[in-house]
């Protein structure tokens, strides 16, 4: 193993804490990450890590020579990549919500891997936080406002959001003219991932947006489980539009209050600052504002 590669593998295991995760997500059996490891901190004649049962992590000597690593690998890719004959290739993890992954990323992606040939990507699918950095992610799609953190974030664009609800609801509860209408009725409780809280519903109102919490029976965590709660008639649920397009086309699902929408919803790309200049990162955000951009309000 070459200085470089072995680069490479001292930052995925300092970033994945493990030998085994750095391992398999560079495609190497765990010996010989091991092997090559004890090799680099014979060669700097510095001991680069601590192993413990549950974690692996850098000694003040590794922690220098990581953000050394990390600048250093970020700057030949920088200028390997500013080269038109370079082929970006290599194995790009993001997560994304399932119902985005499967509606907009994963039918557009054969023109991605065509376009680059060398690519490969992971898929994870989830609307939790994740450590980018320590669960080897290099990309994640989010929406809402972003907590502060040292993650890179573009802005995709804003999605508008509606409220929903299925025609057998509207008729067992009747259907609200206002927002002051909604005394009886019921919500589907979305649970933040960030604050583990209900999420009210939001309106507008002459301008100003009120916020609005009913009682509801089912309350989850997974957006993709309540849409289909609200298809069976559990309650109200606001979402961007664009998720319930067909259902609101099949009659599946109304929209209710349309005077009086929720606030939109931003849709962001986020990265760490160690994966700023890799050209698969570039190349992929790039790609989410060609497709998703038409989707997408300004």
């Amino acid at each position: 193993m070459d200085r470089l590669d072995s680069m490479r593998l001292f930052v995925r295991v300092v970033e994945r804490h493990s030998f085994t995760a750095a391992a398999a997500d560079l495609g190497l059996p765990r010996s010989s990450a091991t092997s090559a490891i004890k090799q680099l901190e014979e060669r700097l004649g510095v001991q680069l890590l601590r192993r413990t049962t549950r974690h692996v992590t850098p000694t003040l000597d590794g922690e220098a020579y990581y953000q050394r690593c990390v600048g250093i690998l970020a700057d030949i890719e920088d200028a390997e990549g500013g080269f038109g004959t370079h082929e970006v290739r290599g194995r790009l993890r993001i997560d994304v919500n399932g119902h985005m992954a499967r509606t907009f990323i994963i039918p557009e992606l054969p023109a991605l891997l065509a376009r680059h040939p060398q690519l490969s990507v992971h898929v994870g699918e989830g609307d939790r936080l994740v450590d980018l950095v320590r669960e080897g992610v290099d990309c994640v799609i989010r929406a809402g406002t972003l907590p502060d953190s040292d993650m890179i974030a573009r802005r995709l664009g804003m999605a508008r959001e509606i409220t929903v609800a299925s025609p057998a609801y509207l008729e067992r509860h009747g259907t609200p003219c206002t927002p002051d209408d909604l005394a009886g009725h019921m919500m589907i409780g979305f649970v933040s991932s960030r604050s583990g809280q209900v999420m009210p519903l939001e309106f507008t109102i002459d301008g100003k947006m009120r916020e609005v919490v009913l009682p509801s029976r089912v309350t989850v965590a997974n957006s993709d489980t309540s849409a289909t709660l609200v298809r069976l008639g559990f309650g109200l649920y606001q979402a961007p539009r664009l998720r319930f397009v067909s259902d609101l086309e099949a009659g599946r699902l109304v929209e209710v209050l349309p005077d009086y929408p929720p606030s939109p919803t931003p849709i962001s790309v986020l990265y760490p600052r160690s994966r700023q200049l890799s050209p698969r990162v570039r190349v992929f955000v790039d790609w989410l504002v060609e497709i998703l951009g038409p989707k997408l309000d300004p």
